[in-house]
């Protein structure tokens, strides 16, 4: 990143946001040239993320751009771009042994992941985390729209009070087991989820298949696919190879038992281990490691 000082003008954090959403909108549509304008301030992004600006960039605002300009270019012509995030202790912890997450990490992560839900077209979580969470999945503390919100639970287990089937703040889709749709879509029907779409899936022995669940999204127009919980959830998309890029928050607290992070299958010597290239950047009191699984750490 290069910025030159020519104009007057400031980009703060609201404008630097606009920018933000504007290039992954445009990118979205195949009609983003690498300039952006507004009220003559102007910003310039290569095809990597990278940018410049003629005007003075306020450091949040320039943290900012820095963090998610290179997911907004990412190219989308061979399907979606999927990103996960984890928040997490120091010792790998997301959560106590009994499920109590709320909350490890602080006030500006948790505003990080509402854009990241508001950069995104869904929002897919696991039956696990809506039990124990009971989340909103939305973007009320961004400016933005809230995703699609996707609720994978292959064996319908996910309790009908749970605000994604009872709160109608954005579209939702309950993806369960095909031998279980039918008897799922009449159990949304009589409580009157107008917004909850029960979609089948194919299920066998070793479960889902993250490819399915990632083919069923794209076929609904799904671009931009944030996996946001459980830890098994995300490991198995990333075991299965079908994340792009992964936002592990690491907060300075010491858990020392309870549900770990990543939950992969074991390796015996450390060649075999995943070194992707990594960025990281401070969020308050918590440090956000930027991960690029497509490519590798530089050596």
């Amino acid at each position: 990143m290069t910025t030159s000082f020519e104009s007057a003008a400031n980009i703060d954090t609201p404008l630097a946001w606009r920018w933000i959403r504007d290039i992954a909108a445009a990118t979205r549509r195949q009609r983003f040239d690498g300039r952006i304008e507004r009220d003559g301030v102007r910003l310039e992004v290569d095809a990597g993320g990278g940018w410049r600006s003629d005007a003075r960039v306020d450091a949040e605002a320039a943290q900012l751009l820095s963090i998610w300009l290179p997911w907004c270019v990412a190219d989308l012509s061979h399907g979606p771009q999927l990103i996960a995030q984890l928040g997490q202790s120091l010792d790998g912890r997301i959560a106590t042994v009994t499920g109590a997450s709320h909350y490890v990490t602080g006030q500006a992560s948790l505003v990080h992941l509402h854009r990241t839900r508001a950069l995104v077209d869904a929002v897919v979580v696991g039956a696990g985390t809506v039990e124990a969470d009971d989340p909103q999945l939305t973007v009320r503390h961004v400016e933005g729209d809230n995703p699609l919100r996707v609720v994978l639970d292959p064996r319908a287990r996910v309790c009908a009070t749970r605000g994604v089937f009872t709160r109608d703040l954005a579209p939702t889709w309950h993806l369960v087991a095909a031998a279980r749709a039918e008897q799922a879509a009449a159990d949304r029907a009589r409580q009157g989820a107008s917004h909850v779409s029960v979609k089948p899936l194919q299920v066998d022995a070793a479960g889902v298949d993250p490819a399915d669940v990632v083919a069923l999204l794209a076929e609904g127009g799904c671009r931009r696919i944030l996996v946001e919980g459980g830890g098994l959830t995300i490991s198995r998309f990333l075991e299965a190879g079908q994340l792009d890029r992964l936002h592990s928050v690491v907060a300075p607290m010491i858990i020392g038992s309870g549900r770990p992070a990543l939950t992969l299958p074991e390796i015996e010597t450390l060649d075999r281990a995943l070194r992707p290239a990594c960025r990281h950047f401070t969020l308050g009191e918590d440090m956000l490691f930027d991960v690029d699984l497509r490519r590798g750490a530089a050596t």
